[in-house]
């Protein structure tokens, strides 16, 4: 009765204790079998066809010894050969243009001769070269001189179907993979550029066009284009000239240059020319020596994209002035058709009328979104601005700002006369009572002005009233300024002069200059100019003042032997950027790049190479406002001071009256100072009146380039003006030693605090 509980507890178990057990005596029955397998023949073909690396070659025998040697241990290849990819290295051009194989839309070639180019021709660029983005000009006499600004190609025969053919051919060959589109034309041929460009922006250069002024061929049916009016060839008909150009050389020859041209088109490719192309007009207009460019009016005229022929030079100055009046006018039409558009539509949009924006067209204005993006309104007048630059309450209109007023006062008497025309009354300005202007970065300058003028009404009675004038000057459209291609590779020469007053400096310029340019191996070359003035001059063999600092250097060469520190001594009372540039200039190669600088700067390698970007031969100089110290006896309470500057309003400023450094380029320098001395009467000296920003700034034609520049950071050290200098560069100087002691703030402070220390004396005095 007992054992009949017991293997009901044990029945749903059962399965399990069986499979435990079959499943071990299994195991101990074939592992016998399994372990006589391990040795034998197969097991080693087995393990001699392991995977192994290429570089291995090894046999069954020293694979099975290798296998069961207890001590094995990989093979480590220290020197891989390298895997040889299948396929050449990809490509890639420097422009994406190139490899999308994007090109440019024109190039214009001019056909000239020797008598014509320096005279119709030199007018036809300078009416059309601002137009285009390749202007050529093809001769074929040899040995011409080109004009200034021109690209002129010879052909060396001046027989005219063979150089039209050395024309093409040239295109092709060095344009052609370029440019979508080729106009030809001859010198005698006024061409309103803008019209003409117009005309590649509505038809696909992969259309076969050959458009221009057409006329009949005398022996066959067809047209062809006179060149004398332009013609106009797309990348297609180009590509078969290419192609064809010596076959058509061969046939016909004894015909007029764009009469060949047309017939080698229509036997190549079957085309004639047209004066209309996919809804797009070319228009050409005939000149006579009774044509008036400026009272033309006839639609032909003012509709023409070619005006020929034309004989006197000065004619292409006035149609271009009359093209541009017609162009002006039918722009001033379509944004006033425009406007009434605009006008008409706004009710049907969800702010009515209501919404439409002043003035039409223009973006509305800017919509703050918290009180830090409230745009600021300046305030002026006639004379002063009230918002000035460095912070001072009231200062003196001058220079474009005044300009700017003055303009803005004109236009809007004038707008008052034109909007009260029609009632007989005329304006004249009295006075600017309040004047306010922003900024909108989304429109443009805002003005509001409240104006006292007089009023003269139909009855010549005068009354002096008050205007108040609404004005906007809208952003135009954005423009890219082409600038040359400049890298940051390029050698600089940094000059360091050194006064006698300097020299405590200059052992921490040395150090910094090591760190930033002689440790990376910089591309930059110092050369330090040591100033003596005359009497330390007539004692340098007793005692040089600049020893130690010439032992210096000698230490630095032989820490760097790669590295020379050449250094010049002059002797002057007065050492001026021009004096010491002069001597400079002499030494160094005519491309080289100067980068003038003071033994209190810290250079860092961001700006070094700003000074290459910034600076552009022939183009640009540059300018640095560099970061003032503080006085750190007047800014720190306690020492020891910062070893570097610390950049911060409370720790300096930026001088803007300081021009101690500069980046310019030799030649420029030689050019722009050559041309200041021709400008002086009786070869007066004028380095001790100019400096090299006003030099280059009045002198030359170059951009210059001036602004502030953070990571050039200069230490405090007591100016020291030099009153033999021009009565600007003294007063500049004063400025600038005012302004380097510390803010304003930190000066009322130290004033208050030392007020006080006073007072507390005084009473203390007293009481005892």
């Amino acid at each position: 009765m007992r054992r009949q509980p017991s293997m009901l507890y044990l029945r749903p178990f059962m399965p399990l204790i069986v499979g435990l057990s079959l499943g071990f005596t299994l195991c101990l029955v074939c592992l016998p079998l399994l372990e006589e397998g391990c040795t034998s023949e197969g097991s080693v073909d087995q393990v001699a066809r392991l995977r192994k690396p290429n570089s291995v070659q090894e046999s069954s025998q020293d694979v099975l010894q290798n296998y069961n040697d207890d001590d094995f241990e990989p093979r480590i290849i220290t020197n891989p050969k390298p895997v040889k990819s299948g396929g050449k290295q990809p490509f890639r051009a420097r422009y994406i243009s190139t490899e999308l194989g994007i090109r440019e839309k024109l190039v214009v070639g001019v056909v000239t001769s020797r008598e014509s180019l320096d005279t119709v021709a030199v007018a036809l660029n300078k009416t059309l070269a601002h137009y285009i983005h390749k202007l050529l000009y093809f001769t074929g006499t040899r040995n011409v001189k080109a004009p200034g600004g021109m690209y002129v190609v010879t052909h060396g025969d001046d027989r005219p179907v063979w150089e039209m053919a050395q024309t093409i051919r040239y295109i092709n060959d060095h344009f052609h993979k370029d440019y979508d589109w080729t106009y030809l034309v001859t010198d005698n041929t006024y061409v309103q550029g803008d019209r003409v460009t117009n005309i590649f922006d509505h038809i696909s250069m992969n259309r076969d066009v050959y458009m221009g002024k057409r006329a009949p061929f005398k022996d066959m049916d067809g047209y062809y284009c006179k060149i004398g009016h332009g013609v106009v060839l797309s990348h297609s008909v180009m590509s078969a000239l290419q192609r064809h150009l010596d076959g058509c050389m061969e046939t016909i020859l004894d015909l007029q240059p764009d009469e060949w041209l047309g017939r080698c088109l229509h036997d190549v490719m079957g085309i004639s020319c047209v004066e209309e192309f996919e809804g797009i007009d070319y228009n050409t207009y005939e000149f006579s020596s009774a044509t008036d460019p400026d009272n033309e009016d006839s639609q032909e005229f003012q509709k023409a994209h070619t005006v020929h022929p034309i004989v006197e030079p000065t004619d292409f100055y006035r149609l271009h002035r009359r093209f541009a009046h017609i162009e002006l006018d039918l722009a001033y039409s379509e944004i006033e058709n425009i406007k009434a558009q605009i006008k008409n539509l706004s009710h049907k949009t969800p702010e009515g009328e209501a919404g439409l924006t002043w003035p039409i067209g223009i973006n509305p204005p800017f919509k703050p979104q918290s009180r830090f993006d409230v745009l600021s309104w300046d305030y002026f007048t006639e004379t002063h601005l009230y918002t000035c630059p460095d912070g001072a309450p009231k200062c003196e209109l001058h220079g474009i700002d005044k300009m700017d007023v003055d303009d803005i006062i004109g236009t809007s008497v004038q707008r008052l006369n034109d909007k009260y025309k029609k009632q007989g009354l005329t304006f004249d300005h009295v006075r600017l009572l309040n004047g306010y202007r922003r900024f909108d970065p989304t429109r443009g300058m805002e003005y509001e002005l409240d104006l006292l003028v007089g009023e003269t009404g139909p009855d010549n009675l005068r009354d002096v009233v008050t205007k108040r004038v609404k004005l906007l000057r809208p952003l135009s459209q954005v423009e890219i300024i082409p600038m040359p291609y400049v890298t940051e590779t390029t050698r600089l020469y940094v000059i360091l002069p050194v006064t006698v007053h300097d020299r405590e400096q200059v052992a921490k310029f040395l150090d910094s200059y090591a760190q930033v340019v002689l440790d990376i191996h910089e591309n930059s070359m110092l050369t330090v100019v040591f100033i003596y003035d005359p009497l330390d001059a007539q004692n340098i063999q007793e005692e040089d003042v600049f020893g130690m600092l010439k032992s210096m250097i000698t230490y630095y060469e032989r820490k760097y032997p790669n590295a020379k520190i050449p250094w010049i001594s002059i002797k002057t009372d007065v050492p001026t950027q021009l004096k010491i540039m002069d001597i400079i200039s002499k030494k160094h190669p005519v491309d080289a790049l100067f980068l003038l600088v003071t033994v209190t700067d810290e250079l860092t390698i961001e700006f070094l190479n700003r000074c290459r970007m910034n600076t552009i031969a022939g183009w640009q100089a540059f300018f640095p406002i560099h970061f003032a110290q503080y006085s750190p006896e007047l800014v720190y309470d306690t020492k020891p001071y910062p070893a570097t500057v610390e950049f911060g309003r409370e720790f300096g400023h930026f001088d803007v009256h300081a021009f101690d450094e500069a980046c310019f380029y030799n030649s420029d320098y030689m050019t722009t100072r050559t041309e200041l001395q021709k400008q002086r009467k009786d070869n007066e000296d004028v380095s001790e009146t100019y400096n090299l920003y006003e030099m280059f700034l009045k002198h030359s034609n170059l951009h210059v380039f001036r602004a502030v520049e953070p990571d050039l950071r200069q230490r405090y050290m007591p100016r020291t003006c030099n009153p033999h200098l021009s009565e600007d560069l003294y007063h500049s100087c004063l400025v600038s030693q005012a302004e380097g002691l510390a803010s304003k703030e930190q000066l009322a402070k130290l004033i208050f605090e030392h007020d006080n220390e006073i007072k507390s004396q005084s009473e203390n005095v007293v009481k005892s």
